[in-house]
């Protein structure tokens, strides 16, 4: 839905389901996950959903990188 602001500009407004598929195909988030002492690295969608993990960071950003899409870390 196309709106204007103040000055005059027009912008979108996003449905909160719109607003999560935001970068769907475009960027990946890279989480630490504690496990058993170690560290896991979890690959999520950009709507927050678990798509992968691997045992290092590299192993993560190189999974995202390899798929065409942006590595995000996410502390």
């Amino acid at each position: 839905m196309r709106m204007d602001d103040d000055t005059g500009r027009d912008f979108i407004r996003l449905s909160p389901e719109d607003f999560a598929a935001l970068g769907i195909d475009q960027v990946a988030y890279v989480r630490e996950r504690p496990e058993g002492g170690s560290l896991r690295f979890e690959i999520h969608a950009a709507d927050g959903g678990t798509v992968a993990e691997a045992e290092t960071r590299d192993l993560a950003y190189a999974a995202v990188l390899q798929n065409g899409m942006v590595p995000v870390s996410v502390h």
